[in-house]
């Protein structure tokens, strides 16, 4: 469990009239003394697994109407599909990353130890919520931009309330067999601390009992919302909640499911690379990712805030009201890959 009073100004709302302030704002002056450095650069290359491609590059085109003459080049897929990229770039000698965001911790924990990260602190950071704050690097070399929540969802039409699973350890009944999606941890970080966290709470003979279930897996944890929607299966576990909420809002019959036994946290970092192509302007974006401004962006795609002046997305139940699990970052860097390959040899995929 997490210590709730980490979650302080998550959840705190802001009026109407305060929403789309930071947008509208002067720039502070340490981003103008960076702006006009990055527009000699004029542009920014991002490498991310935090969003999906449409708020990926709604984030890009905001970035660009905040900062006139800057392009984001928004390169967007998995998590572990952006770090085989970047690792690739890296064992040839090729800068063409200048920010990398993950839903992986051990990505960034990594890319640190092999002197591959930018030591930048964002000033803007200091604007965001705790939990936030004590959740990034204590050198400076990456921030936490987003946090995820990741939990259960089932088809409405298919299944009722009182048959829906309430906990993570329902999925291993056997009247869920053929009908639950996941993703996979070998492409999607938040899958692999949602394995651990699992593996933290049951042992791996949850993961056991699960094959027997023959759930259909994806690669992203994205992936069963779009297996919901096409009524290939009726559940599906570790959901992000953004994703789900948004095809919510879009008519789509899908409930979010909290489970009893804990709703997933996973705080997601972002850094600038060492060898940066654009080194001003990557600093620059991540002055933006810390911003109030980000969090507008982001919010019509039901994304947590980490500003306490804008508020929680629509729809998302109160997070104080959640019982929260999260994988602990050290356990991530050590046993991730060990959790990957165990899933392999589990699931057969």
């Amino acid at each position: 469990m997490i210590n709730r009073r980490l979650l302080f100004g998550l959840a705190a709302g802001g009026a109407a009239a305060r929403f789309g302030i930071a947008r509208a704002a002067e720039m502070r002056p340490h981003e103008k003394e960076l702006y006009e450095a990055a527009k000699r650069e004029g542009q920014v290359t991002w490498y991310t697994g935090q969003y999906q491609a449409e708020p990926s590059q709604a984030i890009g085109r905001g970035f660009t109407e905040r900062f006139p003459g800057i392009t984001v080049n928004v390169v967007r897929s998995t998590s572990q599909v952006a770090f085989q990229r970047l690792s690739q770039d890296i064992r040839a000698g090729v800068a063409q990353c200048d920010v990398f965001s993950s839903t992986d911790h051990s990505h960034l924990a990594f890319l640190k130890q092999n002197e591959k990260l930018m030591p930048y602190k964002p000033k803007n950071a200091a604007g965001l919520i705790k939990a936030a704050q004590q959740a990034a690097d204590p050198d400076g070399y990456f921030q936490v931009t987003y946090l995820g929540l990741f939990l259960m969802g089932r088809r409405s039409d298919q299944v009722s309330e009182a048959d829906a699973p309430k906990s993570w350890k329902d999925l291993l009944d056997p009247k869920w067999r053929g009908k639950i999606a996941v993703g996979h941890p070998g492409y999607s970080g938040a899958i692999t601390s949602w394995c651990l966290a699992m593996r933290k709470l049951y042992g791996w003979d949850y993961f056991k009992a699960l094959e027997k279930n023959q759930p259909q897996i994806g690669r992203s944890s994205a992936d069963p919302v779009t297996m919901l929607n096409a009524g290939e299966r009726s559940i599906a576990a570790a959901l992000p909640s953004a994703t789900t909420l948004l095809s919510i809002s879009r008519g789509n019959p899908i409930t979010l499911i909290y489970p009893t036994d804990g709703t997933l946290m996973v705080p997601a970092p972002s850094g600038a690379l060492k060898n940066a192509p654009h080194p001003n302007a990557a600093k620059l974006f991540m002055e933006f990712m810390t911003s109030p401004t980000y969090y507008e962006i982001t919010r019509p795609f039901f994304s947590e805030s980490l500003r306490p002046e804008v508020p929680p997305p629509p729809g998302s139940r109160p997070l104080d009201e959640v019982t929260m699990i999260t994988a602990d970052p050290d356990e991530l860097e050590r046993d991730g890959q060990e959790v990957k390959e165990l899933w392999r040899d589990t699931f057969g995929v």
